[in-house]
C-alpha cells in the first residue's frame, strides 16, 4: 500500500487490540485478588507490558514470518527451543477449550432454572468442544465479524457488570472491605498472588499491533503508543468489571469459575431478564473466543510440524479450504480427554475443573513467552544489520534489566499459580502442578519424536546465516503482483497468530 493510501487510523489499531486481547472469563479470577489488583495492574503495566510490548513491536515489524513467536525463538535459539515454544503455545489451546466447556452446562442450568447432573453436563461440554472443532475447519474462524462481534459483546458484559456494581454499592454498600489498607499489596496472601498470572495472561496478544505496521503512517511512533494506550484500556475494562464483581461479593469469596455470573445474580436476582441476558451473551462469547483463537494456534502448530518440530498430524490441511484440520482434530481429542478428569472422585479435580484447566492454560501460554526475551537479545546480536521499523529504546545494562524483570515476573507468576506455597494450597494446586509437569515431559517426548528423520537440526542464526538470509530477501526477484500477494499472505498470517496470542484471546 502506498503512503498516500494508508488509512488505518490509530483509533482502529486501539480498537483491534481490545478486540483481540480482552477475555471476559478472566475477569472473575482477576477480581479475586481484591483491591490489591489496582496496584498490581499499574505495577505490571510499567514493569511487564511496556518492555514486553516494545520487544514484540521490534520483532513483529522486523521479522515478517508465518510462525510469529515460534519463528522468533527458532531463528534465535534453534529447533530445540522452537519445538518447545510450539508445544507450549499449542497445548494451552485445548486446555482452554476444555475449561470453557465446563462453564457451559452450569450457566445454561442457571438460565433454565435446573441443575444438570454429571453425564448430561459432560455431554454438553463435549458438544461444545466438537462444535468449536467443526468451526475451526472453516475459514469462518478467520472472519473479522466473529472476532469483532465477540469482543463487542465481551466489552458490553464488562460494562454492564461494572454499572451494576456502582448501582449495587450505592444502594446496598460494598460487600467487601474498602479501607485504604486493602489497596496495598500483601505478599503474604498467597491465594491472591495465585491470580497474578491472570493479569499477565490478559496482556498476551499485543502482537496484533505489529500486523498493522505497513498500514500506519508512522509505525515507529504509533506502535509503542498503541501498546501503552491499549494496555491502559484493557486494564480499565477489567478493573471496571472486577469492581462490579467485588461490589457484590467479598474478594475472598469470589468463585474463579462463575464469579461474574454469581455477582450479577446477587445484584439483580437469578430470575431477572438482565441476568438471563448476561448469561446467554457470555455463552456466545465462549464460542467467539475459541473460533478466533483456533485460526492462529492451529496454523502455528501446522507451520512447526512442517519443520519437524510438531507431530506430522498437525501438518494435515483440508484440500478444499486449506485449513489445518489435523491440529483441529487433535485439539478436540485432547480437550475431550481433559474433560474426562471430572470422572475422578477427587473434589479438587472434579469440582474445581474449570480453574484447574484454565490455570494450566494460562501457565503454558505464559511459559511460551519466556524464551522470547533471550531470543530477542540474540537476534539483536547476530542479525544487527536487519532494518527495524521500531527499536527497543534502551541499551546496555538498562536493556538487560528491562528484559530480565518480565522474565522474572512470568516465572514467579507461574510458580505462584501451580506450586503450593502453603499447606492449605496443596489439595487445590497439586493436581495442577502434576498436570503441568506431565505436559512438559510429554512435550519433550513429542519434540524428540517429531524430529525423527530430520536431516539436520537448525541451531539458530549466526551472523553469517543472518547476512545470507537478509541478502536473499533483498535481491529476491518479485513481480509487483507477487509482492502484493506475499504482503497479503503475510498480513493474513500475522493477524491469525495475533488473534491466537491474546491474550484472548489474549
Amino acid at each position: 500500500m502506498s503512503e498516500g493510501t494508508k488509512k488505518f487510523s490509530f483509533t482502529s489499531v486501539i480498537l483491534s487490540v481490545i478486540c483481540v486481547v480482552f477475555v471476559a472469563e478472566a475477569a472473575a479470577p482477576a477480581a479475586a485478588i481484591g483491591n490489591q489488583q489496582f496496584f498490581w495492574w499499574i505495577f505490571l503495566i510499567i514493569t511487564f507490558l511496556l518492555p514486553y510490548g516494545m520487544v514484540v513491536a521490534e520483532l513483529g515489524t522486523a521479522y515478517d514470518s508465518d510462525g510469529g513467536l515460534y519463528d522468533w525463538v527458532r531463528d534465535a535459539l534453534g529447533d530445540r527451543w522452537g519445538a518447545r515454544v510450539a508445544w507450549y503455545y499449542w497445548i494451552n489451546f485445548p486446555l482452554w477449550i476444555a475449561s470453557l466447556a465446563t462453564l457451559f452446562p452450569t450457566i445454561l442450568g442457571m438460565v433454565l432454572g435446573i441443575e444438570l447432573s454429571l453425564w448430561p453436563s459432560l455431554a454438553i461440554e463435549l458438544a461444545f468442544v466438537w462444535i468449536v472443532v467443526l468451526m475451526s475447519f472453516s475459514k469462518v474462524s478467520d472472519s473479522a465479524w466473529i472476532l469483532n462481534g465477540g469482543a463487542a459483546l465481551k466489552v458490553l458484559i464488562a460494562v454492564v457488570v461494572g454499572v451494576l456494581g456502582i448501582w449495587y454499592a450505592l444502594t446496598n454498600g460494598f460487600a467487601g472491605d474498602m479501607s485504604p489498607g486493602t489497596f496495598l499489596p500483601d505478599l503474604t496472601n498467597t491465594s491472591a498472588l495465585t491470580y497474578l498470572s491472570i493479569i499477565l495472561f490478559n496482556f498476551m496478544g499485543f502482537e496484533v499491533v505489529c500486523t498493522f505496521a505497513r498500514d500506519m503512517r508512522n509505525p515507529s511512533r504509533d506502535i509503542p503508543k498503541a501498546i501503552i494506550m491499549g494496555g491502559l484500556a484493557i486494564g480499565a475494562i477489567y478493573l471496571f468489571c472486577s469492581f462490579g464483581i467485588g461490589a457484590a461479593i467479598p474478594a475472598d469469596q469470589i468463585d474463579p469459575d462463575f464469579g461474574m455470573i454469581y455477582a450479577v445474580a446477587t445484584m439483580v436476582g437469578a430470575s431477572s431478564p438482565l441476568f438471563v441476558g448476561v448469561c446467554l451473551v457470555f455463552l456466545v462469547t465462549l464460542f467467539a473466543n475459541m473460533a478466533s483463537w483456533s485460526f492462529g494456534v492451529n496454523f502455528v502448530a501446522d507451520y512447526a510440524a512442517r519443520h519437524g518440530n510438531m507431530p506430522r498430524v498437525f501438518s494435515h490441511e483440508s484440500a478444499k479450504t486449506g485449513m489445518p484440520t489435523g491440529a483441529a482434530v487433535v485439539n478436540g481429542a485432547v480437550a475431550s480427554a481433559a474433560l474426562m478428569l471430572q470422572l475422578i472422585p477427587i473434589p479438587a479435580i472434579s469440582e474445581g475443573i474449570f480453574w484447574m484447566l484454565f490455570s494450566m492454560n494460562v501457565v503454558f501460554l505464559l511459559l511460551s513467552y519466556i524464551p522470547m526475551f533471550p531470543a530477542f537479545l540474540k537476534l539483536r546480536r547476530v542479525d544487527a544489520k536487519r532494518p527495524r521499523v521500531f527499536r527497543f529504546p534502551f541499551t546496555g545494562a538498562l536493556m538487560g534489566v528491562a528484559l530480565a524483570v518480565p522474565v522474572i515476573e512470568l516465572a514467579a507468576s507461574i510458580v505462584a499459580t501451580v506450586v503450593p506455597l502453603s499447606g492449605d494450597e496443596v489439595a487445590d494446586k497439586l493436581p495442577m502442578l502434576i498436570g503441568v509437569i506431565v505436559f512438559i515431559l510429554a512435550g519433550e517426548g513429542v519434540r524428540v519424536w517429531s524430529a525423527r528423520g530430520r536431516v539436520e537440526e537448525f541451531a539458530g542464526l549466526t551472523p553469517a546465516l543472518a547476512a545470507e538470509r537478509l541478502a536473499e530477501e533483498q535481491v529476491a526477484p518479485r513481480t509487483e503482483g507477487q509482492a502484493d500477494e506475499q504482503a497479503g499472505s503475510a498480513k493474513d498470517s500475522d493477524e491469525g497468530r495475533a488473534e491466537a496470542a491474546a491474550g484472548a484471546s489474549s
